[in-house]
């Protein structure tokens, strides 16, 4: 270490005025008396820190309101579908159709279908013609172009020498294009070979015919159509299916029904007992089945139930982000959060408001069997609801699904929650704003940090300069000091 220093009166020593540094190690360069970067970083770190610490504390607390924020509309959102179920007047128009006797069809019910029992009788089912040719001897068949035809539509095959077999002709029609259900199967008998050509449509018009075009040659064995049915026996016929609903005799192309009873779909699969002949009964014969169609209310059932549920689980994450936990004495993101306290209160108002059903004892949640815990979520008591549904199916539906009903309030009440001017939407576009003035702050901050830096630089620098001149004066004078004794005791002697 080098000093400045100051003599007493009549004396030679020195009192330090300025510690340098002059080694390496202290990280000046060239001699100089101050660590430059050192000073400058721990000046520009002792007035960052604090800044930059409030604007982190602030963006933390920020980011987590907005995260909170997401948590809650998700949630809104989740329960929201639940009330999908719910909240209109055709989510009650649910129908279910029941077949007394699977055996012969089954049935199903759209919204709206009219409710009620028929009678069904079966007769004959939708059948798919099945031709199966005469036996054919030799390996090939001939040549020329075979027209095959579904219902009304064609498509055509060549036979060449590439595929003139029993084999190669099956596999031709299958791959053709424009096939638009006819399938080819080689059977071998021990009569021979056979071809069999399969319908893929049902009904009477969809019979399948055959010509050629190779003037008469092996390919004429394999024609079919009307006046010209020798080639073939029939295994199967083009029939459509008949039956009747409550003594009004039906014919269909196919075995699935859709267009004799508004909104049901029948499904044939057999036939009926006392339905041989006619597809009609009598008023004195026992009905050979009945399709029964009414009021889905299991499906209803299951939907309000999970309506409870849904509740529940959003009351809950209300809960935990509201809420204060005095055993952890930690808040949630949103206490007292204006937009959370908003849509608690809007939901609770729907929960428990009475509503205009047409009937004094169906009017709220709680006479449907829907009650409320002591930790705010609810309950269902399923047979007090599915007593409600029997005795006063409409005003369940009221309910729920009415202008004023529960259901339909509070899907209003979310959708104007969520709503480009709602009070979520509305408090997440502030803390949005918040946390980019945040980080805006925060950019400012780093350019006024390099800035002083800079300036900072420049000033120790330059006192360093000066510092490193005085230290060489210094040096200079400590050495002219210690000759004085030296001169001074050559006078004395």
């Amino acid at each position: 270490m080098s000093t400045i220093g100051s003599t007493t009166s009549g004396a030679a020593q020195t009192q330090p005025v300025v510690s340098v540094a002059s080694d390496s190690s202290s990280g000046a360069a060239g001699g100089s008396v101050i660590n430059v970067s050192s000073l400058v970083s721990e000046l520009v770190a002792a007035s960052e820190g604090p800044q930059q610490a409030l604007i982190n504390n602030q963006t933390q607390q920020v980011t987590s309101q907005i995260s909170a924020l997401g948590t809650l509309k998700g949630a809104l959102s989740t329960f929201q579908s639940a009330l999908s179920a719910l909240d209109t007047q055709s989510a009650f128009q649910l129908e279910t159709a029941n077949s007394s006797d699977t055996s012969a069809f089954t049935a199903s019910a759209s919204s709206g279908a009219p409710t009620g029992t028929y009678n069904v009788a079966v007769t004959a089912l939708a059948t798919a013609q099945q031709l199966l040719s005469n036996a054919v001897s030799g390996s090939t068949i001939g040549t020329g172009t075979l027209s095959l035809s579904l219902g009304g539509t064609s498509f055509s095959v060549v036979v060449n020498s590439s595929n003139d077999t029993l084999q190669g002709l099956a596999a031709s029609i299958n791959s053709a294009a424009g096939n638009p259900g006819i399938t080819a199967t080689v059977l071998q008998g021990t009569t021979g070979a056979y071809l069999l050509l399969s319908s893929s449509q049902t009904g009477a018009l969809n019979t399948i015919s055959v010509s050629e075009t190779d003037g008469g040659t092996g390919l004429a064995a394999f024609t079919y159509g009307t006046g010209n049915t020798a080639n073939y026996t029939q295994e199967a016929a083009a029939q459509n299916a008949a039956f009747s609903i409550s003594g009004v005799d039906f014919s269909s192309p196919s075995n699935t029904v859709t267009s004799a009873v508004s909104g049901v779909t029948l499904t044939l699969l057999g036939t009926t007992p006392n339905a041989s002949s006619s597809a009609s009964t009598s008023a004195s014969a026992t009905p050979p089945a009945t399709l029964t169609i009414g009021t889905d209310t299991t499906t209803i059932e299951s939907n309000i139930s999970a309506f409870v549920t849904a509740y529940n689980t959003l009351q809950s994450t209300m809960a935990q982000l509201g809420n204060y936990d005095s055993s952890t004495g930690t808040a949630g993101p949103m206490m007292d959060d204006p937009a959370l306290e908003n849509i608690q209160n809007q939901v609770q108002q729907a929960l428990y408001s009475i509503v205009d059903t047409g009937s004094s004892t169906y009017n709220t949640l709680a006479s449907i069997g829907i009650t409320t815990n002591s930790d705010g979520s609810l309950s269902l008591n399923g047979a007090t609801l599915s007593t409600a549904l029997n005795s006063n199916f409409s005003a369940v539906s009221q309910l729920f699904s009415s202008a004023s009903g529960v259901a339909s309030s509070l899907n209003s009440d979310i959708d104007s929650a969520l709503g480009p001017n709602g009070s979520i939407t509305t408090e997440g576009q502030t803390l949005t704003a918040q946390e980019n003035s945040l980080g805006q702050q925060s950019s400012r901050l780093q350019t006024q940090m390099a800035a002083l830096s800079a300036s900072l630089t420049q000033q120790y620098s330059a006192l360093n300069a000066l510092l490193s001149s005085l230290q060489s004066t210094s040096s200079y004078l400590t050495q002219q000091f210690a000759t004085l004794p030296q001169v001074q005791g050559k006078a004395n002697a």
